[in-house]
């Protein structure tokens, strides 16, 4: 993968997590397969909805890790059965891994399948706010 220039730069050091966010965020991205929604859901709730026909609840696997949330469609291709004659294939039977980067505080709260469609919900709660209190110290 290209490094970006930008962090090339001799006076950002330190900023090597950043690179690989977006480096993370280029690659995501990239892919076109499945085709996905995401939408707002008020609140600072999001929906990533993935259109996954022909995948069951067991061949889809969803993994939240280091930020990365990843979808991922296992198809068991090798399985022919004799009633399979198709006289036109638009319906993609392909395994995928599908990768979001998620901000900071994004929390996945629940998947689901319905009607060939994935269903992500994800929302960022409200930081716990937290006051510290500095004592002052009195030097002579």
């Amino acid at each position: 993968m290209n490094r970006s220039v930008l962090f090339d730069s001799p006076f950002l050091l330190g900023f090597e997590h950043t690179r690989s966010l977006i480096e993370r965020a280029q690659k995501a991205a990239a892919e076109s397969y499945p085709p996905y929604n995401v939408e707002d859901r008020g609140d600072g709730g999001v929906r990533i909805t993935l259109a996954v026909a022909g995948f069951s609840p067991d061949q889809l696997e969803v993994n939240v890790e280091d930020r990365q949330l990843t979808v991922l469609g296992r198809r068991d291709d090798n399985v022919a059965r004799p009633e399979d004659a198709f006289l036109h294939r638009g319906i993609a039977a392909r395994g995928f891994i599908r990768n979001f980067v998620l901000a900071d505080g994004m929390v996945v709260e629940e998947a689901s399948l319905e009607h060939g469609l994935l269903h992500i919900d994800l929302s960022r709660p409200e930081p716990e706010k937290r006051i510290l209190r500095i004592p002052i110290k009195a030097r002579a």
